[in-house]
């Protein structure tokens, strides 16, 4: 394509995106909804479908929206803009400056050199090595979140010790394969723990009503066999969709010894950010017990690291893309929620799932999973979507004849697997999106085809699994 001819595509894409959400304004609201709800919706998915194609960046593309929501009265300021002291947002934020702290000490960097002495060989062995230290960490962390919080730094260290950066076309790849392989950790390996994140128990509760009782046993047994075959897949899927550029890297672990070796003691600093950092993850894994605000223990770490002299003012002054990263996931996060609020997404649930009445059980199964995954789309926090649309799409699924136990199953993993389907699909996903080694178009390429691996292993594998679980 021509100078020219990419001069107009931009614009072409704009004025389709604007025409999209002009066309849904304008158009008659449905029976069941309110004004707002159906302007909103408008909103939306013009500012959604303005990122998938490129037509605005999603910093652009949020502002844009609450704006017009707001200054059309749409929604009121205060729920508008509720996202910027939402505890989920700022737990991301918190995360991105303690990161930073592991990589400016240097503990990061010797952690990586640990990691590659280990599984070092090729880049392929680095995302195994990824998911798996995710799915043994997991059970113990009540928020995926603050587990990402915990394996980005490691990661960041591992692409920056490999020479990959943003900025580097030719090396920036395998920093990209690493992040989108955290990014995808993350979503299966909340699928394979009851505890891995606090969406689990809320569905688990939904579900008791229709005869499923699940306990951290019969999860895990029910979990095992198709999750560990996503994560048996996963790795090696994105390698082929995302080709790191550097595969082999056969002389790396000896390298990376050696380096350990020269790197000597810890320094002051790195046994801060030690100390400071396990202090957090013992925080975030009795958050529960001891009722703590997973938010509060991250505040307290940055304290800590500030207090000490670990971190300064002039490193977070540094750190712009937080901001930008804080900005677009505030505004997302308070839309989606007031879709929810506002009744859409119930509305919308409602309305498919009952067009299935009078349908083969099988195939009604099959199509609530497929319509459950694809909602995901519009939701920017899982919880909210189990909270929306978990009960809907059971109660839909018993009444049309699907097992109980195989309908709850199949949407208790999904709720967990689908957040990888978009940058914002998960709050844990913006860690890693910020760090800028993978753009827009790249992450939503990425997370289509993961999930959908993700949905095949599941009917193919899950299915069989748990129909003979259940006798």
């Amino acid at each position: 394509m021509n100078a020219g001819a990419r001069n107009w595509v931009r614009p072409l894409k704009q004025a389709a995106c604007l025409g999209l959400a002009l066309g849904i304004w304008f158009s008659p609201v449905p029976a069941g909804l309110t004004v707002a709800a159906w302007h909103l919706f408008a909103v939306f998915a013009g500012a959604i479908v303005a990122v998938v194609l490129n037509a605005f960046p999603l910093l652009t593309a949020s502002l844009m929206a609450v704006a017009v929501t707001v200054l059309t009265g749409t929604i009121d300021p205060g729920k508008a803009f509720a996202g910027f002291a939402n505890p989920s947002v700022l737990l991301v934020v918190v995360a991105f400056l303690v990161a930073k702290a592991v990589v400016k000490s240097g503990l990061g960097r010797r952690i990586s050199l640990g990691v590659v002495s280990l599984f070092g060989r090729s880049t392929l062995g680095l995302g195994y090595s990824i998911f798996l230290t995710d799915a043994v960490i997991a059970p113990a962390f009540p928020s995926n979140t603050a587990r990402g919080g915990v394996l980005y730094p490691i990661i960041l260290s591992l692409a920056q010790s490999a020479g990959s950066t943003p900025e580097d076309e030719s090396k920036r790849r395998l920093g990209g394969y690493l992040m989108f392989c955290g990014i995808a950790s993350l979503s299966v390996s909340s699928a394979l723990w009851l505890t891995a994140t606090s969406g689990n128990p809320i569905a688990v509760s939904l579900a008791a009503p229709y005869g499923v009782e699940i306990n951290f046993g019969s999860w895990l047994l029910a979990a095992s066999v198709p999750v560990l075959a996503m994560i048996l897949l996963l790795p090696f899927v994105i390698y082929r969709l995302f080709p790191p550029g550097v595969t082999s890297t056969p002389d790396a672990p000896a390298a990376a010894r050696k380096e350990l070796g020269s790197m000597g003691r810890l320094s002051r600093d790195e046994w801060i950010v030690a100390a400071v950092f396990a202090l957090m993850v013992t925080g975030w894994v009795l958050a529960g017990k001891l009722n703590l605000s997973l938010t509060a223990v991250a505040f307290a770490g940055l304290g800590a690291l500030l207090a000490l002299n670990v971190l300064t003012v002039e490193d977070i002054s540094m750190e712009g893309g937080t901001l930008v990263t804080f900005l677009w996931l505030a505004v997302l996060f308070a839309l989606s929620g007031q879709l929810n609020e506002l009744g859409f997404m119930g509305y919308v649930g409602g309305h498919l799932t009952s067009m299935l009445a009078g349908i083969d059980w099988r195939v009604t199964y099959v199509v609530l999973l497929l319509l459950y995954v694809v909602m995901h789309y519009t939701f920017v926090s899982q919880t909210a979507q189990i909270l929306a649309l978990f009960d809907v799409f059971l109660n839909v699924g018993v009444q049309t004849g699907v097992p109980a136990y195989l309908m709850t199953f199949a949407l208790l993993f999904a709720s967990s697997y689908f957040s990888s389907i978009t940058p914002q699909g998960g709050s844990q996903n913006v860690i890693f999106v910020g760090a800028g080694y993978l753009t827009q178009g790249e992450l939503y390429r990425l997370g289509f085809f993961a999930t959908g691996v993700c949905v095949l292993v599941f009917l193919a594998v899950g299915t069989p699994w748990l129909l003979m679980m259940m006798g």
